[in-house]
């Protein structure tokens, strides 16, 4: 039976039935081609279809793990689960400006330097450009091979002629593939050439950097498949405003997600920050409302951050509900809880929160001191300076404890904390040594802090 033919958008992926001038999905005019079908396979004649066969193998091998190469920058071989994996394809995006490029240009020029064969293709910028950048880096001696081109047939053919362990490609969105008809950048150019890097990665053991754009949602442009081909996926976030960056991992086959790594944005680039919670915690005021220490765990790092409300009565109708570095509807239920379990209204109040040095919270855990950090600014009552707390936060107004209890407590001590509020049930350690207080509900919570409830 013969297969119909399909027809899709290259800006947008979206599929039709039939050709269109324009795409019902995204609007965009002259965007609708249609797809080459696929074979129909092997043996097409008479009798069963034959291939080569597939070797297989037990699960239970003895082969040994992947060796991985350390580049010496600590918090990137963090993220990648200890170290770069031969073969492997990672992605990393982030805004524009954000220093994509000056992290994995230190990155390139570390692993060149520790005796890793490493080529930097670089589809944005001239090669003159990315020189006079490795020298202000203080990297000018690295031995790294140098390239700007987008056409991607001839950046395989180098990378195969010059067989290197590691390529860095800035950015997949700039390449350009001849047998795809559509321009740079588009959705099928994105998918077609981050196929033919990782399958290059796979075919002959070279791993693979893709700097990737993002949306104005924050999501990595081009199709969703793209996360799925490759191995490791690294989301480069930061404010502006503040110094800090942090590369997190959503998606790794070789080690942990949700792990982070943090660097400060210097004059020299991006310097590495091993201890975060003492820089997130450097500018902290002392005894003041509003400020509450939320322990926290960032993949297998425990990390204190610092959370700050402000409560204030509202001219408007609609009271503002401003978050940052936090997830919305979360605030939103817990101001529901606080007002339906415990009687405190926010009815009529501008509530603004703010994870102080750009840290993105999307841990349960934070919702206590969440609360905590609410019900200081409501009352105007600071909580004591040396005290973290944690804990998640039920719709019936429990606490529900929370994993890595020990190694939050630990953190803490660590950095001078002598006190924590910590959910009731909550495993505790003997080698803790804080004054740690249970708290079995958000009743409780607000009577024994706050005299209230």
């Amino acid at each position: 039976m013969a297969r119909s033919p399909a027809f899709s958008c290259t800006a947008c992926g979206a599929v039709h039935p039939r050709w269109a001038g324009r795409c019902d999905a995204c609007g965009a005019w002259n965007t609708v081609v249609e797809e080459a079908p696929l074979s129909a396979g092997p043996g097409r004649g008479p009798g069963p279809a034959r291939g080569k066969g597939v070797a297989l193998t037990d699960l239970a091998g003895d082969e040994p793990p992947p060796p991985r190469t350390r580049s010496g920058l600590g918090e990137f071989d963090r993220v990648l689960g200890g170290g770069l994996v031969p073969a492997s394809a990672v992605l990393v995006g982030g805004d524009p400006g954000i220093g994509k490029s000056t992290l994995l240009l230190q990155a390139a020029a570390r692993f060149a330097r520790a005796g890793l064969p490493t080529v930097y293709v670089s589809g944005e910028e001239a090669s003159a450009q990315v020189r006079m950048r490795a020298q202000r880096l203080g990297f000018g001696d690295a031995p790294v091979r140098l390239a700007a081109e987008t056409a991607l047939r001839e950046i395989l053919t180098t990378l195969d002629a010059e067989r290197p362990a590691l390529a860095v490609i800035d950015s997949i969105q700039t390449m350009w593939l001849d047998t795809v008809e559509s321009a740079p950048g588009s959705v099928a150019q994105v998918r077609a050439a981050a196929q033919e890097l990782v399958s290059f990665a796979k075919r002959r053991g070279t791993a693979v950097i893709l700097v990737g754009h993002v949306t104005k949602e924050g999501q990595i442009a081009g199709p969703r498949v793209v996360e799925h081909m490759v191995d490791t996926v690294l989301y480069f976030e930061g404010e502006r405003g503040h110094q800090f960056r942090i590369l997190r991992a959503v998606k790794n086959r070789f080690g942990p997600a949700d792990e982070i790594g943090v660097f400060e944005m210097t004059g020299d680039g991006l310097a590495e920050v091993p201890n975060p919670s003492a820089l997130f915690l450097s500018d902290r005021e002392r005894a003041t409302p509003g400020s509450v220490v939320f322990a926290g765990i960032e993949g297998t790092r425990p990390v204190l951050a610092e959370l700050q409300a402000l409560v204030a009565p509202s001219p408007l109708a609609q009271p503002r509900r401003t978050v940052v570095g936090l997830d919305g509807g979360r605030l939103a239920m817990i101001l529901a809880v606080l007002e339906a379990r415990c009687g405190i209204p926010f009815a009529g109040l501008d509530v603004y929160l703010n994870v102080a040095g750009g840290l993105r919270v999307s841990e349960p855990a934070a919702d206590l001191a969440v609360a905590a950090a609410l019900l200081s600014a409501r009352e105007d009552v600071a909580l004591p300076p040396d005290l973290v707390v944690f804990g998640e936060i039920s719709l019936s107004g429990a606490l529900r404890p929370v994993g890595q209890t020990e190694n939050r407590l630990k953190e803490a001590q660590k950095l001078g904390f002598t006190g924590a509020l910590a959910p009731a049930r909550s495993k505790l350690g003997t080698e803790a040594g804080m004054a740690v207080r249970l708290v079995p509900d958000l009743t409780a919570f607000v009577g024994d802090i706050f005299g209230a409830g």
